[in-house]
């Protein structure tokens, strides 16, 4: 008999979030007896919107919050439901889990918890502070991206399983014959998350002062770099994979905060994916994801220069770190170890129902 899921995203197959969570799952779960509807609350226009600074029109968002509420009054047609983030911004968590009348698996990838804390929202705050903890609690199951989430929702829910963001080994290939002369640092981002390139200007100033280097940015925006040639690039999923292998070395800078420690370390992901060693910042699942023989750990601007020029200058280095990458991902983040788990999850719910 098949199992059929209801998958309740926050957003469209623009979000990286939702291809990587629950849609690149799609297939794979079918060939287990799992049928999955994916519904976002909010589609790609308004992702396509968000990024190009366009303010998205109120009557849209009404439309799209009343398909969401007629969405939910058809929830019995499924045996499980998986809510990636929250069922509707600005609504409290008591009335969102109670919304759901079918057993549901709450997903996340972010310290979505942290939301409702910041400054942006201290006009709800006293009411939203803690609006995620009812949903996990209630949860039939919690799937967590890294070890900091869940730290977060075992406190809450003990059916909580890691279940990393992961990407599927067959699309994500190593091409090296992409790379060229010029000694290439890359970042794959979005607008939202550039903030952290401030984290590099210095150094890759400092490194283009010795000689030729290029930063390709990918779905974000990094202003001019003295001495180094950026390029700004529009992020597409036809062509991420391929512009990851012209990368000598991938990057992923953060501050050392709350939010960023909640991060799942994806750049990382894609990167070694494609046999492309790393530089990143010492926080979060930074470290958890790589290791020591696929890249190197960089904690402020002197540690990020010094480990860019080792990189620069050791092209024998760069190759064996970009297997063992490649090696460390098919064993430990590629969807084909995360599927049998995420199947595995599914049914236990299901036979709760």
């Amino acid at each position: 008999m098949t199992i059929k899921v209801l998958g309740l995203s926050l957003y469209g197959s623009q979000a990286a979030s939702t291809r990587y969570r629950l849609m690149q799952y799609s297939s794979g779960l079918r060939n287990e007896g799992i049928d999955i509807d994916i519904e976002p609350l909010l589609g790609n226009e308004y992702i396509n919107a968000k990024f190009a600074g366009h303010q998205y029109q109120l009557t849209k968002l009404l439309a799209d919050y009343c398909r969401r509420i007629y969405i939910l009054f058809m929830q019995r047609k499924y045996d499980v439901a998986i809510v990636h983030v929250e069922l509707f911004p600005l609504l409290p968590g008591i009335i969102e889990s109670n919304a759901l009348v079918i057993p549901y698996i709450y997903d996340f990838d972010d310290a979505f918890f942290l939301k409702y804390r910041s400054d942006r929202f201290n006009g709800v705050s006293f009411l939203l502070r803690d609006k995620f903890d009812p949903i996990i609690y209630r949860a039939a199951a919690v799937t967590a991206g890294n070890r900091y989430l869940a730290d977060y929702a075992t406190h809450l829910n003990p059916a909580t399983r890691l279940l990393p963001t992961v990407v599927d080994t067959d699309r994500y290939i190593v091409a090296p014959n992409k790379r060229g002369e010029v000694f290439t640092v890359g970042w794959i981002g979005s607008p939202s998350t550039s903030v952290y390139l401030s984290e590099l200007t210095q150094p890759l100033a400092r490194l283009g002062q010795e000689g030729l280097i290029r930063f390709v940015v990918v779905g974000g925006h990094c202003a001019d770099i003295e001495g180094v040639e950026v390029v700004n690039m529009p992020w597409s999923e036809a062509t991420e994979v391929g512009v990851i292998n012209t990368f000598d070395v991938g990057v992923m800078p953060l501050f050392d905060d709350e939010w960023a420690r909640g991060k799942c370390a994806f750049k990382l992901i894609q990167y070694m994916a494609c046999g492309v060693p790393a530089l990143a910042s010492p926080v979060g699942a930074n470290a958890q994801v790589m290791d020591d023989a696929c890249g190197l750990l960089a904690g402020g601007p002197e540690a990020w220069l010094d480990g860019l020029r080792r990189l620069r200058d050791d092209v024998a280095l760069r190759k064996s770190m970009g297997a063992a990458a490649r090696k460390r991902v098919e064993q430990f983040y590629s969807l084909r170890t995360m599927l049998p788990i995420m199947a595995e999850t599914i049914k236990t719910v299901a036979a709760k129902r």
